[in-house]
């Protein structure tokens, strides 16, 4: 262990980030802002301590809504939010999805990535590639497409015409959303939170990517717009 090693510093850098700040079921209208390229920063690479992870899933209060704690101790530890050396080969500020293994990497510099733990929906798995994160959302709202609607009539009230689903922790994007773009185009797909703590790691009914509500905030402020993303299936 390096004889600098801080551990109030590594909780910082883990987890404080995070409390500062369906093709289908995941449509919604796309916005966002600019965000910097990490830069390279001293980090270590091991698990959270229960200190940290405290700390990552903790409730949250952001935008006006309240965050409830996620019961980490109930989800395997393979897919807490962690540094670790990265295994992509992808540049820095790279998003890489390991549709497999129910893993999403954040690419750092210097050799280490941020992994989540994830969820892949059924439209999750029928989409791979590579794009751009073009848009970015805050408490988006969802409002699933026309064809959705026609197969499942009780979702006219959440319909385009209608204005879609008010943000709030039933919002099945949940507290953020990244839009994926392919050669200019919406892929429809999407990266998203999810208040079902309990899906992650798993194939899921419905949705494309999702992450707990504290992990994608944490993502949300590390990705850069414009960033590239590669889905691996």
């Amino acid at each position: 262990m390096p004889t600098d090693y801080n551990p109030s510093r590594r909780t910082f850098l883990l987890g404080a980030a995070s409390m500062t700040a369906l093709i289908a079921g995941c449509s919604t209208v796309p916005g966002g802002r600019s965000t910097p390229i990490p830069t390279r920063i001293s980090r270590p690479v091991a698990p959270p301590t229960q200190e940290e992870l405290v700390a990552m899933y903790a409730p949250v209060e952001d935008g006006g809504f309240s965050i409830p704690a996620v019961p980490f101790e109930k989800i395997d530890p393979r897919f807490y939010r962690q540094r670790v050396i990265d295994p992509t080969g992808e540049a820095p500020g790279t998003i890489v999805v390991d549709t497999p293994s129910r893993f999403l990497y954040v690419v750092e510099p210097g050799g280490t990535a941020m992994r989540y733990g994830v969820g892949i929906g059924r439209d999750g798995f029928a989409w791979q590639g590579e794009g751009v994160i073009h848009w970015r959302q805050a408490w988006p709202r969802w409002k699933p497409p026309n064809e959705m609607v026609a197969r499942q009539p009780s979702l006219e009230r959440y319909s385009i015409a209608n204005g879609g689903m008010d943000p709030g922790l039933k919002n099945p994007l949940g507290a953020r959303a990244l839009y994926i773009f392919q050669n200019g185009e919406d892929t429809l797909y999407r990266l998203h939170g999810s208040p079902e703590w309990d899906s992650i790691g798993k194939a899921v009914s419905s949705g494309c990517v999702r992450l707990m509500n504290q992990d994608v905030i944490d993502l949300y402020d590390r990705v850069p717009y414009k960033a590239r993303i590669v889905v691996w299936q």
